[in-house]
């Protein structure tokens, strides 16, 4: 299977209800971020730069994450964030748009327009998860349709992408290739799979093992 990277990114749209995209993004850094469905990349419209993002940020930053801003959205956040809060926010450089950090850092970059997010998954992203948040279900189809990846979800975790949680049991990987047959194939050995979610909120951390708890 052709799986090396996980670097995956959500995209936090002005229309997001703000108590969910915290929720999600959060759950989405901090439940394993050591994980390859952890979001290392966080793409903000620009009109969400002063409205959604600094709850956001601030949530983030209280969990101990490192935020590597560019200019606009490092500007935006220190005018809108408690002054102690605001001393953290670092600079973010090129590499870290194309870093799988697997820690507790994420990288926050400013865009104008769906297409400018599809555009940048695509080219820096590793094809295994990414997320829109936004109350727009026609931006979210476009958002499910355009981003070549895995796993494609609307207003659910990036962490969701887990066999465990789909009902598939035991993982043996995440697979990113678009073929992985050997010997002799037929037709339903060529088939490849994109899974879309399309949720109100959901966190990795309400379904796992145990009782009571919950698959997608």
């Amino acid at each position: 299977m052709g799986h090396a990277d996980g670097l995956c990114s959500i995209y936090l749209e002005h229309t997001a209800d703000p108590t969910m995209a915290t929720r999600v993004i959060v759950d989405s850094k901090t439940s394993y971020p050591a994980a390859c469905n952890s979001v290392e990349t966080l793409l903000v419209e620009q009109t969400a730069l002063k409205t959604v993002l600094p709850q956001v940020a601030e949530a983030l930053l209280e969990k101990g994450v490192s935020l590597r801003c560019d200019a606009s959205s490092k500007a935006a956040l220190a005018s809108n964030l408690p002054s102690h809060q605001g001393v953290f926010l670092q600079d973010a450089v090129d590499s870290d748009f194309d870093t799988e950090h697997l820690s507790l850092i994420i990288a926050i970059k400013t865009v104008s327009n769906l297409n400018e997010v599809i555009s940048h998954i695509n080219i820096h992203g590793s094809h295994h998860t990414d997320v829109i948040l936004t109350s727009s279900s026609e931006l979210a189809e476009r958002f499910m349709a355009g981003v070549d990846s895995a796993g494609v979800f609307w207003n659910t975790s990036s962490r969701m992408a887990d066999g465990m949680r789909f009902g598939f049991g035991t993982e043996v990987g995440i697979s990113t290739n678009k073929i992985h047959a050997r010997g002799p194939v037929g037709l339903e050995g060529l088939m490849i799979y994109k899974y879309k979610i399309r949720g109100n909120g959901q966190m990795s951390v309400e379904y796992g093992e145990g009782e009571g708890q919950k698959k997608v």
